[in-house]
């Protein structure tokens, strides 16, 4: 008799807790679809253009908020080096506003892409690097060699200098078939800027 009181004491507390979970769950539900905050479709069309090296020269900790302050705060295109002219352009477009050169007070942008090289054999491990990646593209521990994964790294150099033993190295990144683009093509303005096209340009042969 006392086992089976004790059999239903256990079956009653776990019906309870699928109960409770239940019930939980639901109001948990209800209140992530009642109160979800959308966000806004035009900083992530923005933020997609991009070039995702969270390098910080535009002003900001990353893309994302600088992307934020472009649409919600109407900042200049302009303040990114690594996307140069040719994200200003895809920006510019996509705002529909005029395209402007790069501000050069943000920086200047590369010819080449580059991506950082620890020389491992002078590495002391003091991790200074890893903490300074904003991207998260060096291994390494504390005392141990450290190494960058090349796939992984934006180019930043932001390691760089935190270094001290100045063992890192931005090297250019081999540029192959898949990396050439063809590119893009004039728009219809700049078509058409310098022409002087008047009323009266026509074949002399077509009647009026």
């Amino acid at each position: 008799m006392t086992e089976l009181s004790s059999l239903e004491l256990l079956f009653t507390a776990v019906l309870a807790l699928v109960v409770l979970s239940a019930v939980f769950g639901a109001i948990l539900g209800f209140a992530a679809v009642q109160f979800k905050v959308e966000g806004n479709p035009l900083v992530e069309q923005v933020d997609a253009l991009l070039p995702q090296t969270q390098c910080g020269q535009c002003g900001h900790p990353g893309c994302k908020p600088y992307a934020q302050a472009i649409v919600d705060e109407g900042e200049a295109i302009n303040h990114c080096p690594p996307g140069g002219q040719a994200t200003i352009n895809a920006l510019a477009s996509l705002l529909d506003i005029p395209a402007p050169e790069l501000d050069e007070e943000h920086g200047e942008e590369a010819d080449v892409k580059t991506v950082a090289y620890i020389r491992e054999e002078e590495c002391i491990g003091c991790t200074k690097c890893i903490v300074a990646c904003p991207v998260d593209a060096i291994l390494g521990a504390a005392k141990l060699m450290h190494t960058v994964i090349a796939s992984e790294c934006t180019g930043c150099d932001l390691c760089v200098e935190p270094c001290p033993v100045d063992c890192i190295d931005m090297l250019p990144v081999p540029q192959g078939l898949a990396d050439w683009h063809w590119d893009s093509p004039p728009s219809s303005a700049e078509q058409l800027q310098g022409l002087n096209i008047i009323a009266t340009d026509r074949r002399p042969d077509v009647a009026a």
